[in-house]
C-alpha cells in the first residue's frame, strides 16, 4: 500500500513538473545560464550565472507606457519555445570575414489582463548573451516613458566607461569601481572581483532610442533611454514594437571581449542583394587635417583647402603610394554661413564652391587610379539633409564618388537628442538610401554602432569617440586613450579614428604662416600624445575598413616609416586580439590576403611583450619589418624617435616587443616566396 502511495505521489510530481515550462537556457558550452522568473504579481525578472556562480542577480524587466497600459507586470506564462543555431556566415568585409554563430535560444511567451502579449527572447552564446522585448498590444499607439531593464551585477569590480550623454561620445574614458560609476554610455566594460570580464551594450538598434546605464545603488544599473523633446522615450504608431537586443559579452580574458562576434551575430543577415563588389575597404588620405590645424579653411578664402589644385596634390600622392582614396572636406556651399546665427544658409550637397571643379577632379582621380571620397557635413540639420538625400546621392554617384563621410556637428533642429529615436531613424534612413545608390557611409557624430553593418554592409565606419582631431586643437587625447578604445568603443564596431599623424608635436603647423586658431579649446598646447611608432601601430589596432593616414601629405614625403602604410592592406580577412588589459596595453594581429600586420601599444608605462608568432601560416617564411620605438623614445619628450628592423621569421618564432612610455610597435609580415 505504502509503495503504491509513493508511486502515485511521484507520478503526480512528475506530471506537475512536466506541465511547468522550463524558463532557463544555457550557452552551448554550458558555462552561461540565463533564467526568467515571474513573481506573485506577475512582474518579470531575469538572472545570469557564469560557471554556476551568480553574475547578475534578479533584475527587473518591462516598460512604463504614458497612457497607463501595463507593460511591466500582471503577466502569466503562456509557454516557452526553444531553438538553437550553429552556422558560419560570411560578410564582404570585417575584422573577420567568416563568423561562427552558435547559440541556444529561449522565447518566453507572456500575456496579461490588459491584453498585452509579450515575447522575451534570449540567445545565449559561449561569449555572452542578448535579450529583447517583442510586444503586441491592443493600443492604437504607444508612448514609452521609461524602461525598467536592470543589470544587478552580483559583485563589485572595476569598470571602464565614458559618462552617459545623449548628444556626444567624444568624452574621456574612466577607470573606477563599478559601485562608484554614476552612469555610463555603452559599451560599458567591467571586470568582477572574481575575474570575469564583461561588457554591456546593445545590438540591432533600428527604431528605438539608445540605451545608457544609470547606477541606482551599489552595483545595480538601470537602462536610461534618450528621449524626444517632450520627454517621451519611444513612440510607435500602432500597438507593436520590438526593442534592440540588450547584450552582455562575457569572457575569461579581456581580449576575449574583442574577439567576440556577439554583437554582429545578434543582427539580421545582409539584406543587400546582388553583386556587392561596390562595397570596398580602402586606405585614404585627404584634405581635412589642415583645417583642424588652422592652416587651411573649410570656406573660400586665401587658405581654402579643398581647391582643385590642392586636391590634385593629394590625388598624386595617393597614386604614388598605394593609397586608394582621397577625401575632400569643405568643397560645397553652406560652409560660409555655418555657425553664424541669423546668417545660416543650409548646406547644398550638389553645389561645389567656385574654386572646386568636381568634374575635373573626378576625371583626374580616375586617370590616376584613385577614388574620390565625398563629404557631407550636415551641421546636424537633419530635415535639410533628408530633403536632399536622393538628389545628393544621385549627383554624387554621377561624379564617380562611391563613398561618403557624413558629419553632424551642431544641434539638431527642434531640440532633438543626437542619440534619440528620432536620430536613430534618420541614421538608418541614410544608410538605406545610400545603399539604393550603391554608396558606402562613414558617419561622424553618429549613433553608436550596434552591428547593423551585418545587415547593411555599406555602413562601413563611424567616429563616435574622441578622434585624432582633438589632438589638433586641445590638450589632446591622453596616452591611455588608445588602450581604452579596443576594450570599450571598438567592441561596438569599426571607428574612423584617422591615425597616423607623423608631426607629433605639431611644430610644423604651429609655425606655419597661415595658421589661425579657430577652436576655443586651442590653448597652444596641442599635440599628439604618443610616439611615432604608436601612431603606426594604431593603423592596425583601431580597426576601420576605410583607414586614413591623417597627416598632411608633405609630412609623409620621403619618410621611411611611411612604408608601413604603403604595405598595409585595409581589406583584412581575419583578426585576433592577442594580449591586453583595458587602459594599459593591447596587441592585435590582422591578416589581409597573404600578409599579416601586428600592432601593439602601451599607456604611459614602458612595457615589453613576448608574442608567439603562431598566427603565421605554418611552414612559410616571412620578412618581418619592425617599426619600433627608438631606445631613447618616450611620448612626452622624444616622441619621434624610432627604428626600423628587418628579419626573417616563421610561426615557430617569438617576437619580443619593446615599447617606450606611451609607445608602441607596428610590424608587417610579408611572405617570402
Amino acid at each position: 500500500m505504502m509503495k503504491s502511495i509513493f508511486y502515485s505521489v511521484a507520478m503526480l510530481l512528475f506530471v506537475l513538473c512536466s506541465c511547468t515550462p522550463k524558463t532557463e537556457v544555457t550557452s552551448p558550452d554550458g558555462n552561461i545560464k540565463w533564467s526568467f522568473n515571474l513573481d506573485e504579481k506577475g512582474a518579470m525578472t531575469y538572472q545570469v550565472s557564469v560557471k554556476d556562480a551568480p553574475f547578475i542577480n534578479a533584475s527587473a524587466l518591462g516598460f512604463q507606457e504614458k497612457s497607463g497600459l501595463n507593460l511591466a507586470d500582471g503577466f502569466q506564462l503562456e509557454g516557452t519555445y526553444f531553438d538553437s543555431q550553429d552556422e558560419t556566415w560570411t560578410q564582404p568585409w570585417g575584422e573577420n570575414k567568416s563568423i561562427r554563430s552558435h547559440y541556444n535560444e529561449m522565447a518566453v511567451n507572456l500575456k496579461n489582463e490588459a491584453g498585452v502579449k509579450l515575447t522575451v527572447r534570449v540567445r545565449v552564446f559561449d561569449d555572452g548573451l542578448g535579450f529583447r522585448y517583442e510586444y503586441d498590444t491592443p493600443a492604437d499607439s504607444l508612448l514609452l516613458m521609461d524602461e525598467y531593464t536592470s543589470f544587478n551585477i552580483a559583485e563589485d569590480g572595476t569598470s571602464w566607461s565614458i559618462p552617459a550623454e545623449f548628444n556626444t561620445y567624444e568624452l574621456l574614458y574612466r577607470t573606477m569601481p563599478l559601485s562608484e560609476m554614476p552612469d555610463a554610455n555603452t559599451p560599458m566594460t567591467f571586470k568582477t572581483r572574481s575575474g570575469v570580464y564583461a561588457s554591456i551594450h546593445e545590438a540591432a538598434l533600428t527604431d528605438f532610442p539608445e540605451m545608457c546605464l544609470k547606477n541606482v545603488g551599489g552595483t545595480s544599473l538601470k537602462s536610461w533611454l534618450a528621449s524626444w523633446p517632450d520627454k517621451v522615450k519611444a513612440r510607435f504608431d500602432g500597438g507593436k514594437f520590438q526593442t534592440a537586443w540588450r547584450s552582455i559579452q562575457i569572457a575569461d580574458k579581456a581580449v576575449g571581449l574583442i574577439n567576440s562576434g556577439l554583437i554582429l551575430n545578434l543582427n539580421e543577415p545582409c539584406v543587400l542583394e546582388g553583386d556587392l563588389s561596390w562595397i570596398r575597404p580602402m586606405k585614404y588620405v585627404g584634405v581635412w587635417w589642415g583645417m583642424h590645424l588652422g592652416i587651411e579653411s573649410w570656406v573660400i578664402n586665401d587658405r581654402h583647402g579643398a581647391t582643385t589644385e590642392n586636391t590634385k596634390k593629394y590625388i598624386d600622392f595617393a597614386a604614388a603610394n598605394n593609397i586608394e582614396g582621397v577625401l575632400v572636406e569643405g568643397w560645397n556651399q553652406g560652409w560660409e554661413t555655418w555657425g553664424r546665427p541669423g546668417e545660416y544658409v543650409p548646406f547644398d550637397f550638389t553645389k561645389p564652391f567656385a574654386d572646386v571643379d568636381i568634374d575635373e577632379l573626378a576625371r583626374y582621380a580616375k586617370e590616376k587610379g584613385v577614388e574620390l571620397l565625398g563629404h557631407h557635413e550636415t551641421g546636424a540639420d537633419i530635415p535639410n539633409y533628408e530633403a536632399q538625400l536622393d538628389r545628393a546621392y544621385q549627383w554624387t554617384k554621377e561624379k564617380g564618388i562611391n563613398h561618403v563621410k557624413t558629419g553632424y556637428a551642431g544641434g539638431i533642429p527642434g531640440g532633438h537628442h543626437r542619440h534619440s529615436q528620432y536620430a536613430v531613424r534618420h541614421y538608418r534612413k541614410v544608410v538605406q538610401e545610400a545603399a539604393k545608390h550603391k554608396i558606402t557611409i562613414n558617419a561622424h557624430e553618429p549613433i553608436k554602432d550596434t552591428g547593423i553593418r551585418r545587415t547593411y554592409p555599406n555602413m562601413m565606419s563611424r567616429e563616435g569617440a574622441r578622434g585624432m582631431e582633438w589632438n589638433a586643437w586641445s590638450e589632446g587625447n591622453p596616452p591611455e586613450h588608445y588602450e581604452y578604445l579596443p576594450f570599450t568603443r571598438l567592441l561596438s564596431g569599426p571607428m574612423d579614428y584617422t591615425p597616423g599623424t607623423f608631426d607629433i608635436t605639431l611644430e610644423n603647423s604651429k609655425n606655419h604662416p597661415n595658421r589661425k586658431p579657430w577652436n576655443g579649446n586651442d590653448k597652444g598646447n596641442s599635440r599628439v600624445n604618443t610616439t611615432l611608432a604608436k601612431q603606426m601601430a594604431n593603423w592596425v589596432i583601431i580597426y576601420s575598413p576605410v583607414q586614413m593616414a591623417s597627416d598632411l601629405v608633405e609630412h609623409y614625403e620621403g619618410h621611411p616609416a611611411f612604408q608601413f602604410f604603403r604595405d598595409f592592406d585595409a581589406d583584412c580577412d581575419w583578426s585576433e586580439a592577442l594580449q591586453g588589459e583595458p587602459g594599459e596595453f593591447i596587441a592585435v594581429v590582422r591578416k589581409a590576403k597573404d600578409k599579416y600586420f601586428l600592432g601593439a601599444t602601451t599607456n604611459k608605462e614602458a612595457r615589453t611583450l613576448e608574442i608567439p608568432l603562431t598566427f603565421l601560416e605554418e611552414g612559410k617564411k616571412y620578412q618581418a619589418k619592425i617599426y619600433a620605438d627608438g631606445e631613447d623614445a618616450d611620448w612626452e619628450n622624444n616622441p619621434t624617435s624610432y627604428r626600423i628592423e628587418e628579419k626573417m621569421v616563421t610561426s615557430a618564432d617569438v617576437l619580443t616587443v619593446v615599447m617606450a612610455e606611451g609607445g608602441g610597435q607596428a610590424v608587417s609580415f610579408l611572405p617570402i616566396e
